[in-house]
């Protein structure tokens, strides 16, 4: 937990083979009523389809909670992955994490 906030630091490939164990994890960080998540992308090289379809999840189980879920990334892979489907509205991407974000 980070400000508040708990922060899900991700690195390497997020694809059909390790989306479950992200689920995993999601799935534990929007549990709580009023959950405040960011999950860290910024050391991930690779990120497909399965990743996606896990944040949309995630997002949709923290909004449900009366919380929120947001990604952390710098990569214009994951960037543009995220604007091309319209997911980058609902997940408001921050390029760092610092004690500003809001």
């Amino acid at each position: 937990m980070e400000g508040g906030r708990t922060v899900v630091e991700v690195s390497g490939e997020v694809d059909i083979a390790t989306a479950g164990l992200l689920a995993v994890h999601l799935d534990a960080a929007t549990a709580a009523r009023g959950a405040d998540v960011v999950v860290d992308l910024r050391s991930v090289e690779f990120f497909d389809c399965s990743g996606l379809r896990v944040l949309c999840r995630a997002e949709a189980r923290a909004r449900e909670g009366g919380g929120r879920l947001r990604v952390a990334c710098h990569a214009p892979l994951v960037r543009r992955l995220l604007a091309t489907t319209g997911l980058g509205e609902r997940l408001l991407p921050l390029p760092a994490l610092t004690g500003g974000d809001t």
